[in-house]
């Protein structure tokens, strides 16, 4: 699998891709309560905003069934290509869209539901794309978010000075790039002057130690995003070696604990 330019932040090549599996594998039972929990049903539409490769997308697809649909929007060709593929193997109702949220184009009042997960922390305009989604809901539609709502509860202890700086230094690009890496903070406010009804807020936190599966999702965020914050020169080259040390010796002792960033999920309905 191919890299792309400016897809995403940590690339779209199969390093990636095998990582954004894990990560659904640990948070896939969230997603899936927030679906419930909205009432997304046989028969209806739903938009994934910033689908990636499509791990929920197929879920959502079954929940449908063959009466609904699912778009699934991404700017990632290579996931979308992937997906159209699984799409056509498991023969899903899943119609992809190849656009930046910019330029994406929905009918108006067509959809039943919405969903995204760490799609509007990435972009400077959450306002106006979710203004968009509003749009192209019916009412009564409801739309399920789910975003960081403070990254750095992102703790590891015992710790050192090398992995809290390489940590440190993921926040700091992430501050200095376009998006609100802390947007769920600001979303319910942003839906309610939309025209959307906040329904529900949910926060979603998870702890994990050495050698559990949950421990394995950031381990592999900073196995792909720590040599690239060293590349930007958030940190150096030998703190960059060093944090890897210091990481690999915390793991030796079952009892260390690692606190992940915090979610908050939002479900909010067009009225």
């Amino acid at each position: 699998m191919q890299q792309e330019q400016n897809a995403y932040i940590l690339g779209t090549d199969l390093e990636e891709m095998n990582r954004l599996g894990l990560q659904h594998q640990v948070w896939a039972s969230e997603a899936q309560k927030g679906w419930q929990l909205a009432g997304f049903t046989r028969g209806m539409h739903l938009l994934d905003l910033g689908s990636g490769p499509g791990f929920c997308t197929r879920e959502m697809a079954k929940i449908v069934g063959r009466d609904g649909r699912i778009i699934a929007v991404d700017k990632s060709k290579i996931y979308l290509d992937y997906l159209n593929e699984i799409n056509k193997t498991q023969q899903l109702n899943i119609e992809t869209k190849h656009t930046d949220f910019d330029n994406l184009d929905l009918s108006d009042a067509t959809l039943d539901g919405m969903y995204c997960r760490w799609a509007l922390a990435w972009i400077p305009n959450p306002d106006e794309i979710m203004t968009k989604v509003h749009s192209a809901m019916k009412v009564g539609g409801k739309v399920v978010i789910h975003e960081y709502y403070h990254w750095m509860t992102h703790q590891i202890n015992p710790s050192g000075p090398n992995v809290k700086k390489a940590i440190a230094g993921c926040y700091k690009s992430f501050q200095d790039a376009a998006g609100n890496i802390d947007v769920g903070k600001e979303l319910p406010s942003i839906l309610e002057k939309i025209g959307f009804k906040v329904t529900g807020i949910r926060p979603m936190c998870k702890m994990a130690r050495p050698g559990e599966l949950t421990w394995q999702w950031p381990r592999s965020f900073y196995e792909i995003y720590w040599p690239k914050i060293q590349e930007m020169g958030y940190i150096s080259e030998e703190e960059l070696k060093l944090a890897f040390e210091n990481l690999k010796e915390i793991e030796k002792n079952n009892d260390s604990t690692l606190f992940c960033p915090s979610l908050v999920e939002i479900i909010a309905e067009k009225v």
